[in-house]
């Protein structure tokens, strides 16, 4: 990266406007910094990163994002944000670096396609509601993609619960879905049947599908009755950590521990008796 570049002043002011005058422009402040790094006395760390070595950092700080909503914590969202936005720059500028594209490329690209795909905003096509929207939406992603597979735009990266959901809400747009909640609460019916059979043989590749399928439908059905199937899972694995914690501190505190791994362990039923305390503390508050 030559020299010639412009520098981060790291002494210059920092003011932040107020936020109905905040519109990005401290965004360039940012792209300095992210530049001054990569540069040739920058740091050694982000100089030898790469777009390979960045993927990991991207998911982490998408992840954290999502935590911070969850939590409701606005202070957290922010801080969360500019790390996943750090992620947008660095990238950018390793792009630069490599003479394919920059920041600016990167949000002129989304800035015309936002505007392009919001006909009923920007141009004069009328959509009736929300729906209408994503319909339209889905039309003009077609167009734009020159007929590639509807399906293709889905990340397969994305965790499965999610890349299910995301596959049901995109074939719904084009018809092919039940009309309402109960053909699809039927096909979780059938589906443990078949699962049940699977079991049955004791066929062990045939488990596994016949179970993917379950898993699949329950997906289905969790969108049919508006349920975020990947949030539903994530509370309902934050409700038995909690639950698990205060059962493993009664072990502690009434038997010492777990004691040594694969040792014996305590009857079930008195792990159940904790299990229950612990439900019903939460019931309680």
């Amino acid at each position: 990266m030559s020299d010639s570049l412009p520098r981060f002043d790291e002494n210059a002011p920092r003011p932040v406007p107020p936020l109905a005058l905040q519109d990005g422009a401290t965004l360039s402040r940012l792209v300095l910094v992210m530049r001054r790094l990569l540069g040739s006395d920058g740091c050694p760390w982000d100089r030898e990163q790469s777009f390979e070595t960045l993927r990991k950092y991207v998911l982490e700080e998408a992840c954290e994002v999502i935590d911070a909503i969850d939590s409701g914590d606005r202070d957290a969202l922010r801080e969360e944000l500019g790390d996943l936005l750090l992620q947008v720059v660095f990238q950018a500028e390793l792009g630069r670096r490599e003479g394919t594209f920059a920041i600016d490329d990167v949000v002129s690209n989304i800035v015309e396609k936002l505007v392009f795909r919001h006909p009923h905003v920007f141009g004069n096509v009328d959509a009736k509601d929300a729906d209408h929207v994503l319909r339209n939406w889905e039309k003009i992603k077609a167009k734009e993609k020159n007929g590639r597979a509807l399906l293709a735009g889905v990340p397969r990266s994305l965790p499965a619960l999610v890349r299910a959901q995301r596959i049901g809400e995109k074939v719904e747009r084009v018809g092919f879905d039940w009309k309402d909640a109960r053909g699809s609460r039927a096909k979780v019916e059938e589906e443990l049947g078949e699962l049940d059979k699977a079991v049955a043989s004791g066929n062990d590749a045939a488990i596994e599908e016949e179970l993917g399928d379950v898993l699949f439908a329950l997906v289905n059905l969790s969108r049919h009755i508006k349920v975020d199937a990947e949030g539903a899972l994530r509370r309902t694995i934050d409700k038995f950590t909690r639950r698990f914690a205060h059962v493993e501190a009664c072990v502690k505190a009434e038997h010492g521990g777990w004691g040594e791994p694969g040792g014996a362990t305590l009857p079930l039923e008195v792990l159940d008796r904790y299990w229950e305390e612990a439900k019903r503390t939460e019931r309680t508050k």
